[in-house]
C-alpha cells in the first residue's frame, strides 16, 4: 500500500470469517484484497438496501463548482473517490460507502454537474456535460480538498470520468474500478453508424438531438430515469423509496441542459469548450489506461454497454475483469454493493 496509509489503523473486525458468495463474485475467483491498514480482508455480506442516508453533505468550491459530496471514513485513510452516473446520483453508493469506511477508507462521494447540490459558481459558465469537463470537475475537487491521489470507481458517467483521470491523470489515479469497462469515446467515434439493434439501445441520445426532447425530459425527468432504471437493470426491484431518494437529484437547475449537451456533444451536434480541446484531443486518440484496474460488469445489465473483449487491450497495469452473477443490471454499486466495494478493496492492494 502507499505511504499514505496508516499502518496503526484497527483491523476490519472479523476479516478472517468474511467471504464472499462465489455466485455474486463471478469471475473474482480467490482475489485477495487489503484493508486500509494493509491486512488481506474480504468485506462483509450486506442486504442491498441496508443504508439509506448519508450524514449532512459537504460543499467545496472547486473549479467551476460548487460541489456537493458526502464524506464518510478517517480523514487520515486512502481515500477512494466513488463516482455515479445517469439519471442516478450519489445514493447509488449508500451501501459501498459503509463498507470501505469499515476497512479503513475515506470515501469521498460528490454530486457531478448539474446533479444533487452541486452548482455552477457563475451563470456565464457553459453548461457543458462533455467528458473532459466532468473528469476536470474531479480533479479541481481533489486539488480544493487537498487529495493528492485517489482509488477512482464509478459507473456510467461515473466511470467514464474515472477512466479519464486514470489515462489523462494517472498520477492522481492509485487504482481503478470501472463498470463496463473502458468508456472513454470522442466525437468523431460517436459519429460513426451502429447496427440498428445497437442503434435501438440508444434511441434517448436520439431524443435527445431535438428540442422536443429538451422539453421533453425537462417536463418528464423523473418519468423518463424510472423509465432507464427499469430498463437498464430488469431484474432490480427498487422500490418507490429508493428511486425517489436519487430522482430528487435531478431537480437541479442546470441537471436538463448539462444532461442534453451531454448526449448532443457525443454525435457532434453541439460544440465542445475550447480550454478542453486539447484533453478532447488526447482522449480521441483511445490512451491507454497504466494504473492497476478492475472492471465490472452485471450478467443482466439493459443499458447499452461494450463486450469486456473489446477493451482488455486498453488496460497495460495489472488488470482483472469480474462479471457479477445474479440478475445484476446497470446500477452495479447499488444492485451489487458488497462485490462493488470489494472491487475496490482488492484494486487498491494491487
Amino acid at each position: 500500500m502507499s505511504e499514505e496509509i496508516n499502518h496503526h489503523r484497527r483491523r476490519f473486525f472479523g476479516a478472517a470469517a468474511l467471504t464472499i458468495a462465489a455466485a455474486q463474485l463471478g469471475a473474482a475467483g480467490s482475489a485477495q484484497g487489503q484493508s486500509a491498514d494493509g491486512k488481506a480482508t474480504r468485506v462483509p455480506p450486506i442486504k442491498p438496501g441496508t443504508n439509506t442516508s448519508f450524514a449532512p453533505l459537504k460543499q467545496v468550491d472547486a473549479g467551476v463548482l460548487n460541489i456537493g459530496y458526502a464524506e464518510a471514513g478517517p480523514p487520515d485513510g486512502p481515500v477512494v473517490i466513488l463516482l455515479h452516473g445517469w439519471p442516478y446520483d450519489i445514493h447509488s453508493f449508500l451501501d459501498v460507502a459503509p463498507l470501505l469506511t469499515s476497512a479503513g477508507y475515506r470515501v469521498i462521494i460528490p454530486h457531478l454537474r448539474g446533479y444533487g447540490t452541486t452548482l455552477f459558481l457563475s451563470g456565464e459558465t457553459v453548461r457543458s456535460g462533455q467528458q473532459s469537463a466532468v473528469a476536470s470537475d474531479i480533479i479541481a475537487l481533489m486539488d480544493a480538498l487537498k487529495i493528492p491521489t485517489a482509488i477512482l470507481a464509478g459507473y456510467d458517467w461515473g466511470a467514464r470520468t474515472a477512466c479519464i483521470i486514470a489515462a489523462l491523470w494517472p498520477e492522481r489515479c492509485k487504482a481503478l474500478v470501472s463498470v463496463s469497462g473502458y468508456l472513454i469515446g470522442s466525437v468523431e467515434a460517436g459519429k460513426k453508424p451502429l447496427p440498428p439493434k445497437a442503434e435501438y439501445s440508444w434511441w434517448y441520445q436520439f431524443y435527445f438531438a431535438t428540442e422536443r426532447g429538451r422539453q421533453g425530459y425537462d417536463a418528464y425527468r423523473r418519468d423518463f430515469a424510472k423509465l432507464i432504471w427499469e430498463n437498464a437493470s430488469p431484474q432490480w426491484h427498487f422500490d418507490t423509496a429508493t428511486f425517489d431518494r436519487s430522482a430528487a437529484s435531478l431537480d437541479n437547475p442546470d441537471h436538463v441542459a448539462v444532461v442534453i449537451h451531454n448526449y448532443r456533444w457525443r454525435q457532434g451536434l453541439a460544440e465542445g469548450e475550447p480550454q478542453y480541446d486539447a484533453l478532447e484531443k488526447r482522449l480521441a486518440a483511445g490512451p491507454v489506461i497504466t494504473v492497476p484496474t478492475i472492471t465490472l460488469e452485471g450478467d443482466a445489465n439493459g443499458a447499452p454497454h461494450p463486450e469486456p473483449a473489446s477493451y482488455r487491450g486498453k488496460f497495460s497495469g495489472k488488470y482483472e475483469h469480474r462479471t457479477i452473477s445474479g440478475g445484476i443490471g446497470h446500477n452495479l454499486a447499488q444492485e451489487a454493493p458488497q462485490a462493488f466495494a470489494q472491487a475496490v478493496v482488492d484494486a487498491a492492494g494491487y
